[in-house]
């Protein structure tokens, strides 16, 4: 089941801030940011709380945008699982297990706001 969780960021005086979502369990399947009124250039870094796994960071953005974060996966000796062509990493949905997404936000300006929209794949 897909699952949606919209996390309210609002900025202090010196334009930054830092939000969590519940605890979630299941794949990440988009984080959507949506833009209210964090100014132009704002930087963010989204990641798991308690592992500190990176979902998303993203600088100088300007507008509202959707990505479908993966990770680079590894074999079971610790090695990079890459595609034999021509070396590209091989990608996989990141995975949440009762771990809450952090998002600090930098440069979002004086007293402002904005969102963001997690949605998790649960079912597996």
């Amino acid at each position: 089941m897909i699952r949606k969780f919209t996390v309210p960021v609002t900025c202090n005086a010196s334009g930054v801030a830092e939000a969590f979502s519940p605890p979630l369990s299941g794949y990440i399947e988009s984080v959507q940011y949506v833009k209210t009124n964090f100014a132009n250039g704002v930087d963010f870094t989204i990641t798991a709380e308690a592992t500190g796994e990176n979902i998303w960071t993203d600088t100088d953005v300007n507008a509202a945008e959707t990505v479908r974060p993966r990770a680079p996966t590894h074999s079971t000796a610790g090695v990079a699982a890459l595609y034999a062509a021509d070396g590209t990493a091989v990608n996989d949905r990141i995975a949440l297990g009762r771990d809450r997404v952090k998002i600090a936000i930098a440069q979002g300006g004086n007293a402002t706001t904005g969102a963001f929209v997690i949605t998790v794949d649960d079912a597996r």
